[in-house]
């Protein structure tokens, strides 16, 4: 991988990774694009860990508070959260991946999540704060992030969207979506390793330190950027305009894949 490619896959993992238009199906579409596929499981890794730093680098003040007081609602809401997701990837991202991996059909999931946002930003500004929310709502924001084990279906799309659709205030939508995010992204990386570990995935030896670099310090400041920028999207409802760039790739891809084949 070049350092070129591995600071483009830096920025797209940085940038989707909280942008509601899905790390998962951008970073297997530009693999697909350049050649490089399935090769960077151990690269994946590297790029998962910079977006968790941005996570905490944001909401360090609200992390601190859980660390310093673990026993409280909002962890055991976020512990609600994650449940539902482990469950659906422990049972379907097998599946999912051998039906989606290679970046057949993404573009169909695609328009899916653009429907979502526009749903999504439909809605009118909630009441809830996250000291308000029920479990149950907790459980229904974490089963649609859950569907985003999908590539192309995005994970803070889903789970600001469900946040909005229970109620929460947008600032409150946005702020426990990123923090869903850490368990999510650790996930990711566990998921990741135990492959690399049971030699389902091999890794590539053809990466190089200097790529490594690059793309963890791409993603990691993009990463930053993303958040403060999502924040400031939530807040003011312009959720549609990413869901019209998502319904426009997803519609492209579409045609490309059964009509013009200059990707697929």
């Amino acid at each position: 991988m070049s350092i070129l490619h591995a600071a483009i896959l830096g920025l797209i993992q940085g940038l989707t990774e909280f942008l509601p238009v899905s790390s998962s199906g951008h970073l297997v579409l530009f693999q697909r694009i350049f050649g490089i596929e399935q090769a960077t499981q151990s690269f994946d890794i590297i790029l998962h860990i910079a977006t968790l730093i941005a996570v905490f680098i944001c909401y360090w003040d609200d992390i601190w508070r859980l660390i310093k007081k673990p026993f409280q609602k909002t962890t055991y809401l976020l512990v609600a959260a994650t449940i539902p997701t482990v469950i659906i990837a422990l049972l379907f991202n097998d599946k999912l991946e051998a039906i989606f991996g290679n970046g057949n059909y993404i573009g169909f999931l695609f328009i899916f999540t653009a429907i979502v946002l526009f749903y999504a930003d439909a809605n009118d500004n909630g009441h809830k704060r996250i000291k308000n929310m029920s479990y149950v709502d907790a459980l229904i924001i974490g089963t649609l992030q859950g569907v985003a084990i999908c590539p192309a279906i995005s994970r803070s799309g889903m789970t600001i969207s469900g946040a909005l659709g229970v109620g929460l205030k947008r600032n409150s939508a946005a702020k426990f979506s990123f923090l869903l995010s850490i368990p999510a992204i650790l996930g990711a990386m566990v998921l990741t390793i135990k492959d690399i570990a049971t030699g389902d995935v091999v890794i590539s030896q053809a990466i190089g330190i200097a790529p490594m670099a690059v793309g963890f310090i791409v993603a990691a400041v993009t990463g930053f950027f993303a958040i403060k920028f999502m924040i400031a999207v939530v807040n003011k409802g312009k959720l549609k305009y990413f869901g019209i760039y998502v319904a426009a790739l997803g519609v492209y891809l579409c045609l490309d894949q059964f009509l013009l084949h200059i990707i697929y």
